[in-house]
């Protein structure tokens, strides 16, 4: 797109199906240089990823030229088949359906960047739920509970 000049940064936030702890942490690195690969097939800027053993954030600088639901769809279902491919669970892996997205300025980037690689601190005080509930609120997102992720009961 001649003429055509942004600079769009999303985290994008998405959950293990039934948010099942799946990712196991020696899996880790490989599938998050995996899904770096579908980003920049893409041509899409992957800033920081980070896979927790139920859900998954990464920060992306976005260029115009793909909406940011047909990204996620391709590393979802990429992942999804790498992960099979490679047999790291017994039975079936998918991702639950849709995704979290929240848009923020480059002055953020730094701060946002920390928050996700420091994840494993974060759960150790906050609940998954937790965590993207308050991101929702934070960013004033109408939701229906019962429509964000399927949350087994005990949470």
């Amino acid at each position: 797109m001649a003429h055509t000049f942004t600079q769009i940064y999303i985290q994008a936030v998405f959950a293990v199906a039934a948010r099942q702890n799946l990712i196991r942490p020696e899996f880790k690195e490989e599938l998050q240089k995996y899904m770096t690969g579908i980003v920049r097939k893409q041509k899409q800027k992957m800033i920081q990823i980070n896979c927790m053993p139920d859900h998954t954030h990464m920060l992306i600088g976005m260029e115009p030229d793909i909406a940011l639901s047909d990204l996620m769809s391709d590393v979802k279902s990429g992942s999804t088949d790498f992960i099979r491919r490679k047999k790291w669970i017994r039975g079936r892996f998918t991702w639950q359906e849709g995704f979290g997205a929240f848009s923020y300025s480059r002055s953020q980037l730094d701060s946002v960047s920390r928050y996700i690689r420091n994840q494993e601190k974060h759960h150790a005080k906050r609940s998954f739920k937790d965590e993207y509930v308050g991101l929702l609120d934070k960013f004033g997102i109408a939701y229906e509970p019962k429509y964000l992720f399927e949350f087994f009961t005990d949470d």
